[in-house]
């Protein structure tokens, strides 16, 4: 997928520890088979390569995927869209973007992108990208799907306690061999060797989403690379926004939104979300959490 898994597992001895990350790592390569529009051959391939033409028929688990994915873009009123993958690339954040491209470039680069025209058949079990030169991507959901697959597979083979990371999209479940919670940090993103908190968690899915390296000034704003898929322009406001909840493809998902709403609009968001919760890095590093989060350790926080 692109992405750094470190996997971690508690069990009786080395050799049944390593049979149980042979097996997660098994179930993250099927993965990736499936939803990678990269893969030639994969089901998501066929589906933008018949964008406009006809649906395609897919497997149970890639539609049901595209299901919830499509619920997750109505709650988040499209600040969340995988149709995002048509989108054209007309930003760079190398340094070679210096002003703002024309409005209706920018318009334009959005042109093929909307949630509304991917269309189910329950019936049939099929896909159909309404629009000629539309595409779908798995990228703002993809790793969290699979970290809470992989650890779906280990507790059914009785993995009593362990953590899946996915570049960020954590799972984690148990607790560590002394008994104690896992403990997840929230880093500083201006000084990544400072650490907010720590925060204990257990049976839950954390995923932070971290804006503080690619990025461009524009007229005295700070933009990041995540771009609304609604209006082409990139989010702005936020540095790093990490996300609890039960699953991380959930909250995967809703890492993503929060850039794209930013940080009142966000935070109000989640506050109506019953079981996720949400702590924000604004980009004067000032940090704002859900209402159900205290961080004491926010008061005296490095910068």
């Amino acid at each position: 997928m692109g992405s750094r898994f470190d996997l971690t597992v508690v069990a009786e001895n080395p050799e049944k520890g390593n049979a149980y990350l042979d097996l997660a790592i098994s179930e993250i390569s099927r993965i990736e088979k499936l939803i990678s529009s990269w893969d030639p051959k994969s089901q998501t391939s066929a589906i933008n390569n018949n964008a406009g033409l006809k649906p395609v028929k897919v497997d149970e688990e890639l539609f049901q995927l595209i299901e919830r994915a499509l619920k997750i873009s109505k709650l988040t009123q499209g600040a969340f869209d995988i149709s995002y993958a048509s989108m054209d690339r007309i930003w760079k954040f190398d340094g070679s973007v210096t002003q703002m491209p024309p409005a209706e470039t920018i318009k334009q680069s959005v042109s093929k992108v909307g949630y509304q025209n991917i269309l189910l058949d329950h019936e049939n079990q099929t896909v159909f990208l309404r629009n000629k030169g539309m595409k779908i991507g798995f990228g703002a959901i993809g790793k969290g799907y699979a970290a809470d697959k992989a650890k779906q597979l280990l507790m059914q083979h009785g993995v009593e306690s362990g953590i899946i990371n996915a570049s960020g999209d954590l799972n984690a479940w148990g607790s560590q061999p002394d008994g104690k919670d896992w403990m997840v940090a929230i880093i500083n993103p201006l000084n990544k060797n400072k650490v907010f908190s720590w925060l204990p968690i257990k049976d839950q899915a954390v995923v932070t989403s971290g804006n503080y390296e690619k990025y461009i000034i524009l007229d005295g704003e700070r933009y990041t690379h995540i771009i609304d898929p609604r209006t082409g322009y990139p989010s702005k406001g936020i540095l790093s926004a990490t996300v609890f909840t039960k699953n991380a493809e959930l909250a995967d998902a809703l890492a993503t939104s929060i850039f794209v709403m930013g940080v009142e609009t966000g935070l109000d968001f989640v506050n109506q979300l019953k079981g996720v919760e949400c702590i924000i890095v604004d980009e004067d590093n000032k940090v704002v959490t859900s209402k159900n989060i205290a961080l004491k350790e926010v008061e005296t926080q490095s910068r």
